[in-house]
């Protein structure tokens, strides 16, 4: 994001979530669920479930919550059967959002989210309207402060393990790969004792629409919040460049 920290953005997130982390577990608690049924319990044989594992220590989730997610999903033949959904859409300004839902109930899912997009004076669009102006990529943002390594050992581990490319900001490193070399890279960086602040794959705008009326602005916002609210909602993905 041109102008603007990823790990300054990335902690506001935190810092957001942190006020509803249980809004946060929850979802990653269907995430596990999805996991396990779709490759079982063990992490060492199910690629997908480390990947929640790690994005579920990313956000503090403590160790036996998680395990007691996998040992629910295992043995509850009754567990709830998650379905991924995708919605895309405009908000205000031009501006492009997609949201990644997780939901048990695909009509309750759809209506909040259009509910979301039209109080913030947007409309929900047709699958593909807006993700083509996005790169589904893996991103692995890494802390400055907490990282031992040097800026060209971290790139060289990063890239040896098959990264697309890497990054320093000012405060952090930022390293991106294809969707299918994610999990390697971050299973590599993991076992060298890199810390990391986020890991996941994740929708990364080619370009950002900046924002000045504040109208727009608030409705924006408005958008952005409902949809964070709310429990079906795994993530949500904006070309909107968030002025500090």
């Amino acid at each position: 994001m041109s102008g603007h920290s990823k790990f300054a953005n990335i902690k506001h997130k935190k810092e957001k979530n942190d006020a509803a982390k249980g809004k946060v577990f929850t979802v990653i608690g269907r995430e596990i669920v999805v996991a396990v049924k779709e490759g079982g319990p063990d992490p060492n044989n199910n690629r997908k479930l480390r990947d929640v594992i790690a994005k579920a220590k990313a956000a503090n989730m403590p160790n036996d919550t998680i395990e007691r997610g996998i040992k629910r999903a295992t043995g509850d033949a009754n567990a709830a059967n998650y379905t991924y959904m995708t919605y895309e859409g405009y908000g205000p300004a031009g501006t492009a959002i997609i949201v990644n839902a997780l939901t048990d109930n695909k009509n309750r899912t759809a209506s909040n989210v259009r509910s979301a997009f039209t109080k913030g004076g947007g409309s929900v669009g047709t699958t593909g309207c807006v993700s083509y102006m996005f790169d589904q990529k893996g991103q692995i943002i890494i802390d400055k402060e907490e990282c031992s390594m040097s800026a060209d050992e971290l790139m060289m581990a990063a890239l040896d393990a098959g990264a697309e490319d890497f990054a320093e900001e000012e405060d952090s490193f930022e390293v991106i790969t294809t969707p299918d070399d994610f999990s390697a890279v971050r299973e590599a960086l993991e076992a060298a004792g890199v810390a990391m602040v986020s890991a996941e794959v994740t929708m990364i705008p080619q370009n950002y629409v900046s924002v000045t009326n504040e109208d727009d602005v608030k409705k924006i916002q408005r958008i952005l919040d409902l949809l964070d609210e709310d429990d079906d909602v795994e993530a949500v993905y904006t070309n909107w460049e968030e002025q500090e």
